[in-house]
């Protein structure tokens, strides 16, 4: 384990922060990103477009701010992957390729909501 390594492990002790995306993400900063992503479903709703049934059974939204951190990451990337299901027109697109990492990343929180 090189000291960066290290270094990191005792900054997520310290502070409690998870990591996102190459860095370090407060609660409130995913319950924004949340509640950004729930603006996007919201306007695909209000043009006909997708119906979010896996995220509508989390049955968790950005205002429920006591829910955990791993639940509020958890929604994020099952909203996430259906966002870019919804962009996609094939699973070789860009938007293609974020659906199917979103929803890698949506099966890897599950270990961490469980903790």
């Amino acid at each position: 384990m090189n000291n960066t390594h290290k270094g990191y492990i005792a900054y997520r002790q310290c502070t409690g922060k998870q990591k996102l995306g190459g860095g370090y993400i407060h609660k409130e900063e995913l319950i924004q990103l949340h509640t950004l992503m729930v603006q996007m479903k919201k306007f695909f709703e209000v043009n006909g477009v997708g119906e979010f049934a896996q995220y509508q059974n989390l049955q968790i939204s950005p205002i429920h701010v006591h829910r955990s951190k791993a639940e509020h990451k958890h929604a994020i990337f099952v909203l996430g992957k259906e966002i870019a299901t919804l962009m996609a027109h094939d699973e070789f697109s860009g938007p293609g390729r974020t659906s199917v990492r979103m929803q890698e990343l949506a099966y890897r929180t599950i270990s961490e909501m469980a903790k």
